[in-house]
């Protein structure tokens, strides 16, 4: 409204009036405050206008009414989108709002990176190397225990067992295609090589492109319908011409796991093979095609996907999720805080935890909390199968969307 108002008596400021404000947004009769003081009326007065003899000068003009009225009048559609400008990511006039997953967040990279302790960026390659050493016991182990009692109670415990070993082997190969296992390239490479090739995965085919869903060979070899190259195929337009000699190694290092396969399976008979690698193999398939879709879906709210000039690194990696598996946080090496590692997959996965805590601050709501898992993650079954009902496609048009449903299927 004006701030000024038209009398017989002259332009004078209007009274500003202040008004609780109502929860329900109706003004009621009860919040009008008992000091309001109507405006003074002038006594020489006698109409609805100005008299001819008017205190303010002005003489001869008839003033059909004396109004208080808005110097602007604001458009409706115009007041809305003034509110929208003001709001800044969930927050307007200082109380909080609505919080849009798509909107740009209101920090930068450099500001996550900065909240993240010196010491989590320090990669102690001992200390790698004794995650791969306490694996590998294991994996053995597990296998020769299986081995031993050869019964039917025994196997389905141990390929559930050692296929989530085998999960393990990858993650730590995957650190080392990241960097983040340690310092030193040809280290890092060494082990990569190993771990991922004793479970039938190309390692520098892979960690180039890390996140297909399929990782069983027909997807390695031919990919999914409709796109073309494989992860063995040094010519393939995957790759770029300088990364040729890496795609040949892995390849070697992978055909060389399917000779031993190969001969123990003359050795040991393979049914005995089949047991002992093959069933567990499926199983840490399993683990990477589930693990993957949850850090990238599931969620109870829809996560945006960008395409075009809406898309930069910083908004693509954080529309990942982190998921809490319980007593298998520890045994697959902690890949369940994705958020930080899809920023930063040059911190050691000994120091995700860590880094996550310190950098929850800037994220704010750009973090989704993971749910509290019990000692096997049960939980997120649910959250699966809530995903597969209703995260079905995104549209062709615009770039920023969300999963929606076939109402069809």
């Amino acid at each position: 409204m004006a701030s000024w108002v038209l009398s017989e008596c002259g332009v004078k400021p209007l009274l500003r009036i202040s008004y609780p404000k109502p929860r329900n947004g109706i003004l009621s009769k009860t919040t009008i405050p008992s000091s309001f003081r109507p405006l003074p009326v002038c006594k020489t007065n006698t109409s609805l206008g100005f008299s001819p003899k008017s205190s303010n000068g002005f003489k001869g003009r008839n003033w059909a009414l004396n109004v208080s009225a808005p110097l602007r009048v604001t458009d409706v559609g115009e007041e809305e989108e003034r509110e929208k400008r003001e709001i800044v990511n969930g927050v307007s006039n200082g109380e909080e709002s609505e919080f849009d997953p798509g909107a740009p967040p209101p920090f930068k990279l450099s500001a996550i990176r900065a909240a993240i302790p010196k010491h989590c960026w320090v990669k102690d390659p001992w200390r790698s190397m004794s995650y791969v050493v306490r694996d590998v016991v294991v994996v053995f182990g597990l296998a020769a225990v299986a081995a031993y009692f050869n019964n039917w109670v025994v196997w389905p415990l141990y390929w559930i067992a050692q296929g989530t070993m085998f999960w393990a082997l990858f993650v730590l190969g995957h650190d080392c295609g990241h960097g983040s296992f340690s310092n030193n390239p040809k280290l890092n490479s060494v082990v990569g090589h190993i771990l991922h090739s004793s479970i039938l995965v190309p390692y520098h085919g892979w960690f180039t492109l890390p996140f297909p869903m399929l990782a069983y060979p027909v997807y390695l070899w031919s990919r999914s319908p409709g796109k073309k190259g494989s992860h063995f195929d040094p010519n393939s337009d995957l790759f770029v011409p300088n990364e040729r000699k890496d795609i040949i190694t892995s390849t070697a290092c992978w055909t060389a796991m399917v000779a031993l396969l190969g001969c123990l399976s003359f050795v040991m008979g393979p049914i005995q093979i089949l047991k002992l690698y093959v069933v567990p193999y499926f199983t840490f398939v399993m683990w990477l095609d589930l693990v993957t879709y949850l850090h990238h879906h599931g969620h109870e709210d829809k996560l945006p996907w960008y395409r075009g000039k809406e898309w930069n690194y910083l908004r693509g990696g954080l529309t990942t999720l982190d998921r809490d598996y319980g007593w298998i946080n520890n045994i697959h090496h902690d890949i369940g805080t994705h958020v930080i590692h899809h920023l930063f997959p040059q911190i050691p996965h000994y120091h995700l935890i860590e880094a996550t805590e310190a950098a929850k601050p800037v994220l704010g709501k750009y973090y989704r909390e993971p749910k509290k898992s019990g000692p096997f993650p049960l939980h997120l079954w649910e959250s699966l199968v809530r995903s597969m009902k209703e995260d079905h496609y995104v549209s062709d048009t615009g770039d920023v969307v969300y999963y929606q449903k076939d109402i069809e299927l």
